[in-house]
């Protein structure tokens, strides 16, 4: 089967591969988990019982809380579990993703974030959206029809006053909620060499925030589609790993390679005059 993957291309982290199940569906649903415990297996269950019309894999960065035990995912209809074993957070588990969904020959690839804040309808949504030849789709809590519930104050703010201004200029459409682990993508926008998102420059939550920016650059059609995002009732515990003034520095650093377009790939180094003649005579009948 033809990969699409450029030589250049095809960096991803060392990992394991568990396939319990053939290949039904054009699209696929990549969740990236780590010890997410019961609220990932609340989240599959309630995914099988909906008509998803898609494959489901899981992406795991090395769980050792048991929710990602091979028999129960066979049971919540899960098709393959990768599990990183090599180095690298959030951006390596979706290189690995990324990788085996291209590989695997799939039209349109999605994530949904493995610890029960994202409402699993909006997959459809989703999905929908590809099917009508959008090549990236991003689900938004905040556009006609999408739903929060409980977002934290001081993410609420960082979101609409400085990480969605940020990657909306950078790429030239107006995002409202950049932060949301619920999107989509053309296959052929991930194997677009201008793209190149395999890279191992990507390590933490980079990769995202760089396919919201650079896709729109480039002339791919991208959209937002209405989804439900809920936070714990009453101040409880938030599920994430971005937590303190580390992590929220951290990501002020992303936003600043991205506006700098640290990120982008180099262009291709143009032949000079004398290569560029030398093939045409190589190519010249005897």
């Amino acid at each position: 089967m033809a990969t699409d993957l450029e030589d250049g291309d095809r960096s991803t982290p060392e990992h394991q591969v568990f396939e319990f199940a053939p290949r039904s569906a054009d699209f696929c649903i990549g969740i990236p988990v780590i010890n997410e415990g019961n609220r990932l297996r609340e989240q599959l269950t309630e995914m099988r019982s909906l008509d998803l019309g898609a494959d489901v894999i899981i992406a795991d960065g090395g769980s050792t809380d048991g929710s990602v035990d091979p028999d129960f995912l066979r049971r919540a209809r899960v098709r393959t579990l990768l599990v990183k074993t090599g180095p690298g957070f959030l951006s390596a588990q979706l290189r690995m993703f990324f990788a085996y969904a291209i590989r695997q020959g799939y039209r349109g690839i999605m994530t949904i974030d493995g610890n029960g804040k994202d409402g699993v309808e909006g997959l459809v949504t989703v999905r929908r959206g590809l099917e009508d030849g959008y090549d990236f789709v991003q689900g938004s809590r905040f556009v006609q029809g999408g739903t929060e519930e409980n977002t934290p104050f001081d993410r609420k703010v960082g979101l609409r006053l400085i990480h969605a201004p940020i990657i909306s200029r950078v790429a030239g459409f107006r995002y409202t909620d950049t932060t949301n682990g619920l999107r989509g993508w053309s296959r052929r926008v991930l194997v677009d060499p201008r793209v190149a998102p395999l890279r191992d420059v990507f390590q933490t939550y980079d990769l995202h925030y760089y396919l919201s920016a650079r896709i729109p650059r480039l002339g791919y059609r991208v959209t937002e589609v209405p989804v439900r995002r809920s936070y714990p009732v009453g101040g409880g515990s938030t599920p994430s790993k971005i937590s303190g003034l580390r992590g929220r520095i951290h990501i002020l650093r992303l936003l600043a390679r991205i506006l700098l377009h640290r990120y982008d790939p180099p262009a291709p180094t143009p032949k000079r005059p004398s290569e560029e003649a030398a093939n045409r005579h190589k190519k010249q009948p005897s």
